[in-house]
Parts: structure tokens; sequence; C-alpha cells
């Protein structure tokens, strides 16, 4: 077990006056049950129930009242209702029961003393059984995999954190961390895989994990859907997804299928209720705030970096390379620096966007936009400090400000520039491990 950052989130949470039971969601395997039991320690008292397991499940479709229902369980987990104990209830697994999902709205009018926290992986099938969670009565988060940060944690790299989470890095650090992080491009951060590598430091050990992984993402399919058709398109699109990772998509010919375009659209969707993978669609804004134009094509994400690496077949590349963007076409540096960047926020409503600027004679694509305050930030993921910055003078010359971000593997640099229609502006450069810090040195440098 190792700590995650959402813990501090949970914390908050818990001190809240107007405390909502909480619902986590996040793909399967990306630690959910693990990050709360850990929390439990908080708490006097903890009632853990896994819906999978019919006698937990059974408590909640008895038909019976709320003060039943609560005395139920007490009794079946052998607890004792004490107000003066801080009592953590923990509902795992809660897909497996929309009656369950019915009584969170009764734990926050009736209970507001107990703390309740909900998990579930396949939450979007209850959503086709109409099934919503109470609107007003219930609040979100998302845990995805480990962030770098979290990574070097887990890897016992205790002294790495501490330097990371100095502003400015010392110049000192710089060859070791983008080492570290050259390492967490080929783990990833799904927690097995990142405990497995901590056991062993041995890259090939891991493969047998990210097998089961993916085996286990293609059995869940069978969870969306009834029909054998519809389950083979989704087999189809969770498979091909690997390699699209990174492109722009369209859903007609996806993968040079036959499938038709609402079909594709249909199980990629599914997919990204289920954490499994995010569309990102682009925006043509200069300024806040942040509207995403969804007749755009979108660009695909994967839940894990290192999962792609594994199916793509990538890590003897990575490994010998001194520079991640010299991989694959730039895409799985870019794939990181996403996957990153949605470890930024828990907020359910957290998503990737990028820019462009699509006219007939020429177009124009940023890699990510991200908003600092007032402004929104061009960020590019390019190889040196030489690379083509076409689009991004693009959208400098109309945005109101005059700051750009570039991710590379060189050390922290910002200097002056001017775009092609001579407009003067600042590009602050930092290497790819600093991408969840970017807000920090924006503050720092780019006011």
């Amino acid at each position: 077990m190792f700590r995650r950052k959402i813990l501090d989130e949970l914390n908050r949470w818990k001190e809240k006056k107007d405390r909502k039971p909480l619902v986590i969601r996040g793909a399967r395997q990306v630690g959910k049950t693990t990050v709360v039991n850990m929390f439990s320690k908080e708490f006097d008292q903890y009632i853990y129930l896994n819906l999978e397991i019919s006698e937990d499940r059974e408590i909640f479709e008895n038909n019976q009242s709320y003060e039943q229902l609560l005395d139920g369980i007490y009794f079946i987990k052998k607890k004792k209702k004490n107000s003066k104990k801080k009592t953590l209830i923990f509902i795992d697994e809660i897909q497996n029961s929309p009656e369950a999902v019915k009584q969170l709205r009764y734990f926050y009018e009736n209970s507001k003393e107990l703390f309740v926290i909900a998990a579930g992986s396949l939450l979007e099938t209850l959503i086709k059984k109409n099934i919503n969670f109470p609107v007003g009565r219930v609040e979100f988060m998302v845990l995805r995999p480990l962030s770098f940060e979290e990574f070097l944690l887990a890897i016992g790299e205790k002294e790495s954190v501490t330097i990371l989470n100095k502003i400015p890095l010392p110049d000192y650090a710089h060859k070791k961390l983008l080492n570290l992080f050259h390492k967490f491009v080929l783990v990833g951060g799904m927690p097995e895989v990142v405990k497995k590598f901590k056991e062993t430091r041995d890259l090939l050990s891991i493969d047998s994990i990210f097998e089961s992984l993916i085996i286990s993402y293609l059995e869940d399919v069978e969870k969306y859907y009834s029909t054998n058709k519809n389950i083979s398109i989704m087999r189809f699109v969770v498979q091909n997804s690997f390699f699209e990772a990174g492109n722009r998509i369209k859903f007609q010919g996806f993968g040079n299928s036959n499938y038709k375009s609402r079909e594709i659209n249909e199980s990629l969707q599914l997919l990204e209720n289920a954490f499994l993978l995010q569309l990102i669609y682009p925006t043509t804004n200069n300024i806040p705030p942040i509207i995403l134009n969804r007749k755009k094509a979108p660009r695909l994400q994967l839940l894990d970096t290192g999962l792609l690496n594994h199916f793509l077949n990538m890590k003897d590349d990575i490994f010998q390379s001194d520079d991640i963007n010299n991989i694959y076409k730039g895409k799985i540096a870019e794939h990181i620096v996403g996957q990153e960047l949605l470890t930024k926020s828990y907020s359910y409503l957290h998503k990737l966007c990028f820019w462009v600027r699509e006219k007939k004679q020429s177009n124009a694509e940023v890699d990510f936009i991200i908003q600092h305050k007032n402004r929104l930030i061009p960020l590019e993921v390019k190889s040196g400090k030489t690379g083509r910055l076409r689009s991004l003078h693009q959208f400098i010359d109309k945005a109101p400000h005059n700051l750009a971000i570039r991710l590379y593997a060189g050390q922290i640099d910002i200097y002056d520039d001017k775009t092609i229609n001579k407009k003067k502006y600042k590009i602050l450069n930092l290497p790819y491990y600093l991408t969840s810090k970017i807000d920090k040195y924006i503050d720092l440098y780019g006011e």
C-alpha cells in the first residue's frame, strides 16, 4: 500500500460542514478500494460493504425502510450504533445494486453524522437502466492511475519528491528526475504494476500484469451489452483504441472498419464513462471559458501510458531513447503529458483540451490548452528548443497575453521570442516531469 494524494482531498471532504455522501469513480484496478481502506484509519469505526457479495447486496434489496436498512447494516457487520464514534460506511461496487444508489439520498437526509463513500467501476450500466444518482445529495471524485509524484513515492524516492516540489527545481536534479520519468513512462501508473515494479525493479516482471489488465478490460465488455453484435463492436473498439491513441479520430470507419458512426460513438462513450479512455475535443477559443467544439474530430487518450506501451510493444524504443518525443512520432510524450494533466484534478468535470484553427488553405493545432486564472495558455510537447512552433504562434497572435509553454527533455528555461507576425511573447520551457507543477511555474515566471 502506498499513499495517494487523493487522501488529502478525502480529508477535506471529511471536514466539510455540508458534507454529502461521496461517490468515487474511476476505471477498474486504479486503487479505489485501497484508498478508502487507508482513509478508514481516520475513523473510530469502519463498515465495509462489497455489493458483489450477495449477503451485503441483499441488505439494500429487502424493500425496507431506511431505519431498518441502517439497523441491518450494523447487525450484519457486527457493529454498534454510537453517535460519539466517527463511523465511515464504504459501499464498494455499488453498480451491482440500483437500490443502494437510491438509498444514498437518505444517508444525506437522515444520517448526516455518518461518513458515507460509495465506489464503482461500471456505473454507466446503471445509467443505461435509467438509474441516476440522487441529484444534489451526493458529490463525486475521480481516481485515476498514479501520477509521476505518486509513482516516486511508491518506489521509495522520497528525496526526489522533495526536490520535485522545490520551486524552482535546482539544475542538479534534472538528469535523475528525467531518468526516473522515463521509468514512469515505461511502467505507467496502474497500482498493481507499480507495486510489482517496486518489488522487482524488473520491467519484464510487469508484462504478465499488463496482459491480465488488458484481458480483464476486454472481458468487462460483456457487462456493457447483451447482444453478441454489440459485444463484438465493443471488443473491436477496445483493441483498436490502442492503435488510435494520440490520433484525432473519426467515428465513421474507425480502425478501418465498416461499423456505423453511431455504433462506434456509442461504444467509445461507454468506455469513456468507464474511464478507460477520454475523447479530447478541441476548442477554437483564445480566451476563457474553454468551449469544446464537439462537431470537430476528437483526439483519443487512453487510461494509462504503461498499458499503451505494452500493447504497442514500445518498451525497447523508450528504454533506448534519451527523449520520449522521438518515440512513435511524439505520441507517447503527448500521451503521458495528457495523463499527468488529468491527475491534477479529481473533479468529474475535468477534461483535457487542445486548440485548432481549421481553414481550407492552412490548419493549426496546439497540443493542449490549459486555463490558468483568466488566461488560456497554449502548451506544446516538442523536442528541443528549436522545434517548429507555427501553430503556437497562431494561437499567441490572437491571444490577449504573451505566454506559451513547451514541455521537452531539457531543463527549465524562459526566453523572449517573436511570432511569425512579430508579436513578442515569452516561452516557458519545462521538462516533461514538471507537467503537474505547471501552475506554480506560471505563477513564478509567467506573470
